[in-house]
């Protein structure tokens, strides 16, 4: 099942076809792909011949070598899908076993930090890249696909098109953000790097897009001019304008909608982090009356 120049075996076509027939995403597939392909190099035969033990023997190898909880799911998922669909054997991953993933809460930057970081990144495409993340809550992917069309300036909206779970959502825009579009776009177009109804954030060449590993690339770079000690992402703007919000008082699950969060509970993680929040709770030992 490896990626190679080689011919594709039968049991490879036959999950790449399962996995087109239910049109999952390309990451997906690929992450399928790896997941067996690892296995089946582990095994040194065919996976379609594994056995139960093979597969917890498998496990236990895993977790002997490190494997963090996230990968071995990510593992145990992508042969789940071998055995129970393509293979309809599922019975054999009855010895495998999901891992719990411990829950962390997010890393969040306070407002100064968030303005010294866009402030820092290295020319206007990425200010502005930054400033849209921040200012939207969308993820990296999601911020690398927009187009120039995507934004719609009278109804001050900006058109996410196929997001996180393949769904279309609408995110607003501030009217500084829309003046920071706004700049980049004329000197962008002035420079030849924009194209009529194309990328909002081009790559080297216009016709392709910037890539979401050359924004995380540019972040970190920012962070470290900026002098932001916290372990900074493209995601960790994200949760800052999460958490931001809700310390502004806006509903809940309004910042759910911005979000795309499917679940209410996915949303709640931040209020663990709203500290201006919490600075609001009087606690109860200031209420006591003296002995």
């Amino acid at each position: 099942m490896e990626t190679s120049n080689h011919p594709v075996s039968p049991l490879r076509q036959r999950m790449l076809e399962d996995m087109h027939m239910r049109k999952l995403a390309p990451k997906t597939q690929q992450s399928y792909i790896r997941a067996v392909s690892r296995f089946a190099k582990y095994l040194g035969r065919s996976p379609d011949t594994a056995t139960a033990e093979d597969l917890r023997r498998y496990q236990l190898h895993l977790v002997d070598a490190g494997t963090s909880p996230i990968t071995l799911n990510a593992t145990i998922t992508g042969l789940k899908f071998l055995f129970d669909v393509t293979l309809g054997h599922g019975d054999v991953l009855a010895k495998m076993q999901s891992i719990r993933v411990p829950r962390t809460i997010p890393v969040v930057l306070n407002k100064q930090e968030v303005s010294r970081l866009i402030a820092c990144a290295g020319n206007l495409k990425h200010q502005t890249a930054l400033a849209l993340a921040y200012g939207t809550g969308l993820r990296a992917n999601e911020v690398v696909s927009l187009k120039v069309t995507d934004i719609d300036s009278q109804r001050m909206t900006l058109r996410v098109e196929q997001g996180k779970g393949g769904k279309d959502r609408y995110a607003m825009i501030s009217p500084i953000l829309l003046e920071r579009l706004r700049v980049w776009w004329r000197v962008a177009r002035a420079q030849g790097r924009m194209l009529d109804g194309g990328w909002l954030f081009p790559g080297m060449d216009p016709i392709n897009p910037l890539t979401a590993r050359q924004l995380n690339r540019a972040i970190h770079e920012a962070a470290t001019l900026a002098k932001i000690n916290k372990r900074v992402s493209m995601h960790t703007l994200r949760h800052s304008f999460a958490t931001h919000l809700l310390e502004q008082k806006v509903d809940i699950r309004v910042i759910q909608v911005m979000l795309g969060h499917k679940k209410l509970e996915t949303t709640a993680l931040y209020t663990q982090v709203a500290t201006e929040v919490l600075k609001e709770v009087i606690s109860p030992l200031e209420t006591l009356q003296p002995a």
